[in-house]
């Protein structure tokens, strides 16, 4: 696969005025979310909800991309059409979430690696059989008492380093998502102490592994105080501490990057996002990749009345979409 079809991809995935939902949760947490609404996590009703969301009319309008999970990129509607070849026709890409979650770090108290490299090359070449074109793997690093070490950021730097090398040779763009954890007690500038850190550590790695930028998408956690840090940092104080510590480290040649919402208020990541877009013009395109800020609304109303509610809860995840393409545009108007 060459260079141009991946950078071709990931432009796509971060056209203007669109963005990636995140809807690959493994099925211990949409359980989760499920038990919170009154849902049974039954193989059917996840089939059901992710088929509400890939079909929501319009979505293509403002989804560039969506991230799978292993079960629902082998699902299809309930008219038996693939769930790929719904997404390919309304214009949305399929991703596919790969890694197999974060495990205790040997020695590491409170630390964290991501797990899942083990024969990724096969599960990868399979995936683009499937109708991938891009992945995701999530590293995860918490903030804490003497942590991150060191230790901890470089090994996770270096696993999202050789994964995205292999999907890059399977002919995927990999997404790399180094999540720095909101929870915690940390302030603000400790948040932005420790993100730079990271994607200094990462961008390192992805350079020592030859993986080609220009085929690649950061998944951003925003700069943001601890949530139980008492700090209320303004949406303008977030936006420009963010989009400093992204200008020390992002190289340009990177052609964009989506940001995770992390536990963030729907109303607060949209927020987050256009204050950025506002401040532009910047070397990338800034956009998002929401999971729960794109869904959380939709899934309660469903949840009432699984068909009464069924447009209603579609409506409510093009309204999300819409919004938060503007943001991504930097032209959201709260309450628009």
């Amino acid at each position: 696969m060459s260079i141009e079809h991946l950078a071709e991809t990931a432009l796509a995935m971060v056209a203007p005025g669109k963005g990636i939902i995140a809807i690959d949760e493994s099925n211990t947490t949409i359980k989760k979310r499920f038990d919170g609404v009154g849902i049974d996590c039954s193989e059917e009703n996840r089939r059901a909800y992710r088929e509400l969301l890939l079909t929501t009319p319009n979505l293509g309008d403002y989804i560039s991309g969506a991230i799978l999970y292993d079960e629902t990129i082998r699902q299809a509607t309930k008219d038996g059409t693939p769930f790929t070849q719904v997404m390919a026709a309304n214009g949305v890409i399929p991703g596919i979430k790969v890694d197999k979650g974060p495990q205790p770090l040997a020695g590491f108290p409170g630390e964290v690696v991501t797990e899942g490299l083990d024969g990724l090359r096969a599960r990868l070449e399979e995936y683009y059989r499937l109708g991938a074109r891009f992945a995701k793997w999530r590293a995860v690093i918490n903030i804490g008492d003497d942590i991150p070490t060191g230790t901890a950021i470089e090994a996770n730097s270096h696993a999202l380093a050789r994964y995205a090398a292999l999907c890059q040779e399977q002919g995927l763009v990999p997404m790399v998502e180094p999540e720095v954890i909101m929870d915690g007690s940390h302030d603000i500038d400790m948040c932005y102490e420790v993100t730079e850190v990271v994607l200094r550590s990462l961008f390192g790695s992805l350079y020592e592994h030859n993986v080609m930028l220009e085929g690649t998408i950061l998944k951003a956690s925003m700069v943001i105080p601890g949530t139980t840090s008492g700090e209320n940092a303004s949406v303008e104080e977030v936006a420009a501490m963010t989009l400093r510590c992204l200008r020390a480290t992002v190289p340009a040649s990177l052609p964009g990057i989506v940001f995770l919402s992390g536990g963030q208020s729907d109303h607060d990541a949209t927020a987050h996002l256009n204050a950025m877009n506002m401040a532009g013009p910047h070397p990338w395109p800034l956009s998002f990749s929401y999971g729960r800020a794109m869904q959380s609304a939709a899934l309660k109303l469903w949840s009432q009345d699984m068909q009464a509610n069924y447009a209603g809860a579609q409506q409510t995840v093009f309204a999300r979409a819409r919004d938060n393409g503007l943001a991504a545009l930097g032209q959201w108007q709260p309450g628009s």
